[in-house]
Formats: C-alpha cells, sequence, structure tokens
C-alpha cells in the first residue's frame, strides 16, 4: 500500500507515519500544495496513492480544498470511483459542518478526529479493505 499523510502538524505527522509503516511505503506532505503536487506526480508516475490521511486545517491550502482538488485529478485521469484513493480525514474539528463539507462535498471516505491512535486507524484502514 501506498499512504500520503498530509498535517502541518509534525507531531500528528510522525504519529500516523509510525503507525501505517509497518503496512505502507509512506510520503508526507506539510501543506495542501504539497499535497496536491505529491499526488499528481503518483498519478502521474502511473503509481497512485491507496490511501491519503488529509488533515483539514493548514497553511498554503487547506484540507478541504486540497481534498476536492485530488478528487477533480481523479476525475482527469479517468479513475473509476471504486479505484479512487481512500482519503480519510484526520482532525482537530469534532464539527457536522467540517464533516458534511468533507463527505458531501469533497468525496472523503472516512473521518476521524484527533488525536489519532494505532487501533482507531488501523482499524479504519482494516475497514476500507487496505489491509
Amino acid at each position: 500500500m501506498k499512504a500520503l499523510i498530509v498535517d502541518d502538524d509534525f507531531y500528528s505527522r510522525n504519529m500516523i507515519h509510525e503507525i501505517l509503516r509497518s503496512v505502507a511505503h509512506c510520503d508526507i506532505a506539510v501543506n495542501g500544495e504539497e499535497a496536491i503536487e505529491a499526488f499528481r506526480q503518483g498519478l502521474v508516475d502511473k503509481s497512485p496513492y491507496d490511501l491519503v490521511c488529509l488533515d483539514l486545517l493548514m497553511p498554503e491550502l487547506d484540507g478541504q480544498q486540497a481534498l476536492r482538488e485530488i478528487r477533480n485529478m481523479e476525475q482527469e485521469f479517468g479513475i473509476s470511483p471504486h479505484k479512487e484513493a481512500k482519503i480519510i480525514v484526520t482532525t482537530m474539528l469534532d464539527d457536522e459542518k467540517e464533516t458534511h463539507d468533507a463527505f458531501f462535498l469533497g468525496g472523503a471516505t472516512s473521518y476521524l478526529v484527533k488525536p489519532i491512535d494505532e487501533e482507531k486507524l488501523m482499524s479504519e484502514v482494516k475497514s476500507l479493505g487496505l489491509v
């Protein structure tokens, strides 16, 4: 499995990386701009990401915008909905509007509220059929 971890918080990035590194090749982006560029490069190289763990609140370009851009890119590259990357939104916000926007406007697959722990994340990854 190939995973992209997107978070501006060093602790959160490292925690998610430590959890996933035994089951995935992990790349890291610190903001939405870097996430979009890494995701695009994966598509261009025909080595797309299977999983994206995406924070919502980030500088440069926030997670909601990055999420929409990623889904648009997948459409541009002709990726069918059942082959899309699984995107787990990871955020401090336990907010109904943010959840609604991530799922219904952005196309998120799942939503986890921080702090992320190993049991919670691995359970979600397994439920998505990635391990």
